[in-house]
């Protein structure tokens, strides 16, 4: 079962789209029941009553964060909250249990958990959980927005500008790296004019920090 509640009616003087929350528990009647709370708090929601159903619709744009039971029949909230993981997904996980013990609890945040939180947690410290979730998925989106740009025209580097690159890298002269490259000065130099030309730096310091910061293999 995949439902989506409606949408709320706008805030005054939000511009935005609502939060999305995913929730998957097997518990029908408690889906329905945290739907309706979390959606009178402004949240947009989408149920799924098993781990199985919501990783069938896991996409990588998706956004927002997941509630998921910790126990349930045939995938559990742990194998969810690896597969997701496993999957690269930035959606982080709030878990709601009536059942949670302290060793699992650990292994849920080791694994990168937001939150454990028992089933009969005051709303406001639901709340507190989901809205700092979001608040996690927005920066880490941001994160890997600005990682996929810096990356990016790395792409358009020529193979020969990528061995020149490593080269610079390394804090050899255009000499040297005719020499190891068996190619002329010249051709070392217009490679490096066009390699910064396409990375949009003007300096060796800028070249090498914008590699760290990109953390890309040449």
């Amino acid at each position: 079962m995949t439902q989506q509640s409606p949408a709320p009616s706008p805030r005054s003087g939000r511009d935005c789209a609502p939060p999305l929350v995913y929730v998957v528990d097997d518990d029908v009647s408690y889906l329905r029941s945290i739907s309706r709370l979390l959606q009178a708090s402004g949240f947009e929601v989408v149920i799924h009553n098993s781990a199985a159903e919501f990783l069938s619709e896991l996409r990588p744009e998706m956004t927002g964060c997941v509630i998921t039971d910790l126990m349930m029949p045939g995938m559990n909230g742990i194998d969810l909250q690896e597969a997701l993981c496993a999957a690269d997904s930035s959606l982080p996980v709030i878990f709601l249990t009536g059942q949670g013990d302290i060793p699992t609890s650990v292994q849920a945040m080791r694994g990168g958990a937001e939150d454990f939180l028992t089933k009969n947690a005051p709303k406001e410290d639901l709340f507190a959980a989901v809205n700092k979730a979001l608040a996690h998925n927005a920066e880490e989106r941001a994160r890997r927005a600005r990682l996929d740009a810096l990356r990016r025209p790395f792409a358009l580097l020529t193979d020969r500008e990528r061995e020149v690159l490593r080269h610079v890298l390394q804090g050899q002269l255009n000499k040297q790296i005719a020499a190891d490259l068996g190619i002329h000065e010249r051709t070392v130099k217009l490679h490096r004019t066009n390699l910064t030309t396409k990375l949009g730096v003007h300096s060796v310091a800028e070249l090498t920090r914008m590699v760290q910061e990109a953390g890309v293999t040449l």
